[in-house]
């Protein structure tokens, strides 16, 4: 009975054509190959699980293949398969994290110098290169700058800022991209059709979202499910992943956008009973809001958002209750609770003092938070607005038929904070503010009069929203609420010249001869062509 093999390992690529989302770095390596234009020393950096390592090995194979076939190694000549069971060893593979001193880059130094046994090139593939020591760096440098004409370098990384300048400045760089959600969703498609199980398409994107780029990831977690049922669904990707449920997210937006600090809190308590991890659901929540600021923010977002058809519906009616500025708010909230949840002794507690920081404003002492409070106490002064407040147990409930505010009357005459109206009209539409900067108004009885010298002001607000806009900004300002009217610009006299008097009369103008009809005869028939003599 044959050892199982996990998922990835069965379909880690066998030539570049294999490789998924790097077609950037496998056409430009296929090409080099058919051209027999190969580089000393390579470095493959990259996030996690993007095919570094993969095209590590198919680049070592291709450079000793007897048979290359489109700058693909043919895997089926003897050291294309001494290579792959690991019976040639002149392509040698180190882990730099647990090979990272002085003395293992010496022995690889001395043992370079050797010509390979069975195959064209000695290979070295040195994974997670970046755990080098300073001093085996040194080590490899001379080494790397001009090895022997037998040997090719292939360095991997997933922290290329960590390699010094001395080592990137002597190798061809290729960057690894994560690769694309829906790729990854098309290859687990595959992997299951291969295997003889079964994958639903919302599972197969919720794996990839998963995943978060790295093909390794994704296949890992669906050998997990894989071993659970012949039939992969989105509910026990969900379960197996330890993810929290989309409709939890939704709740817990609900709660924050609400201030409904006791229902957070229940839900967390639910969440948590369920071995939820804190963390993993903090980190969804930061997702699931990234997702409402860019469908704030973005007008076609459906290219940025990995969801389904109905979750996207779902997303942009919530982002409609918020404004971006409070979304922004919690997102910042919930990266501080992030950062904290690493180093806290408790999550639970850490999580919930985010909720309750979230859903009670007062307890958020942060300067954007002030200002914010702020902001909104001076616009309830100028409006005349009364916040309303919470009745506690002891207080008298609230009476069914209390009178209405009268509405705030302004003095007749000049309205001296038109120019504040104005400016804050700039906040709510930017041209009607500009048309208006030059102009005054007076207030005469329900109506707020404006007087400009624009004679278009009148037909402008007729337009769009301008009139109701204007009004809001009237407002905001003074907490009246007044008709809009506009005084028209008067005609104005010409001004006497008062040097009129003083000048010489203007000359008389020369009489008007009268036409003479026979000559004007002659003349057209001359125009015409006609010779008419005269005796």
């Amino acid at each position: 009975m044959s050892m199982y093999r996990a998922l990835y390992r069965t379909w880690r690529p066998k030539t570049f054509s294999d490789v998924v989302g790097q077609q950037h770095i496998t056409n430009t390596l296929q090409n080099e190959l058919k051209a027999n234009k190969l580089a000393h020393a390579y470095l493959f950096t990259g996030s996690r699980g993007t095919g570094k390592t993969s095209c590590a090995k198919i680049l070592a194979k291709a450079v000793n293949c007897e048979n290359l076939q489109d700058g693909n190694p043919c895997n089926e000549c003897e050291v294309c398969k001494g290579i792959d069971s690991g019976a040639i060893l002149d392509v040698v593979e180190i882990d730099a994290a647990s090979n990272n001193g002085v003395d293992n880059i010496r022995d690889l130094r001395d043992e370079a110098n050797y010509t390979p046994v069975r195959a064209k090139y000695r290979v070295y593939i040195i994974d997670e290169v970046h755990m080098l020591s300073v001093g085996a760096f040194n080590a490899l440098l001379k080494t790397l700058e001009e090895p022997p004409e037998h040997v090719k370098f292939i360095l991997a990384t997933t922290e290329v800022h960590k390699l010094p300048a001395t080592i990137l400045s002597r190798c061809q760089r290729f960057d690894f991209k994560r690769i694309e959600p829906q790729d990854i969703a098309y290859q687990l498609n595959k992997v299951a059709a291969g295997e003889g199980f079964t994958i639903e398409d919302e599972a197969a994107s919720l794996i990839a979202k998963v995943a978060d780029g790295g093909m390794r990831d994704a296949l890992s977690l669906l050998d997990q499910c894989q071993g659970q049922s012949s039939n992969v669904t989105a509910q026990l990707v969900s379960s197996v992943a330890g993810l929290t449920g989309h409709d939890h997210l939704f709740a817990l937006a609900d709660c924050i956008k609400n201030k409904d600090c006791a229902g957070a809190l229940s839900i967390i308590n639910d969440l948590h009973n369920s071995s939820c991890d804190m963390e993993r659901l903090c980190t969804q929540l930061i997702d699931h809001y990234r997702n409402l600021m860019i469908i704030r923010s973005v007008k076609d977002c459906a290219g940025l958002i990995v969801c389904t058809a109905a979750e996207l519906k779902q997303l942009e009616a919530q982002a409609m209750s918020y404004t971006l500025e409070q979304i922004m708010y919690v997102l910042s909230v919930l990266e501080a609770t992030s950062g904290s949840l690493r180093r806290g002794l408790n999550r639970r507690v850490e999580t919930e003092m985010a909720f309750v920081r979230l859903c009670t404003e007062n307890l958020d002492s942060s300067v954007d938070a002030l200002l914010k409070r702020v902001a909104e106490l001076e616009k309830a002064v100028r409006t005349g607005a009364v916040a309303s407040v919470q009745p506690s147990q002891t207080a008298q409930p609230e009476q069914p038929h209390a009178e209405k505010p009268k509405p705030k009357e302004l003095p007749e005459g000049e309205l001296n904070c038109w120019q504040d109206i104005v400016q804050e009209l700039k906040t709510i539409n930017m041209p009607l503010s500009g048309l208006l900067i030059d102009s005054t108004a007076a207030v005469s009885g329900k109506f707020i009069v404006i007087y400009s010298g624009n004679s278009s002001i009148g037909a402008l607000l007729k337009l769009n929203n301008n009139l109701a806009d204007l009004k809001k900004a009237v407002f905001n300002v003074t907490g009246a609420v007044y008709k809009i009217g506009v005084k028209k610009p008067e005609t104005a006299e010409p001004t006497p010249d008062p040097y009129a008097d003083a000048l010489p009369p203007p000359p008389p103008e020369p009489a008007q001869e009268e036409s003479d009809p026979l000559n004007e005869l002659l003349g057209r028939a001359k125009q015409s062509g006609i010779e008419i003599k005269i005796n």
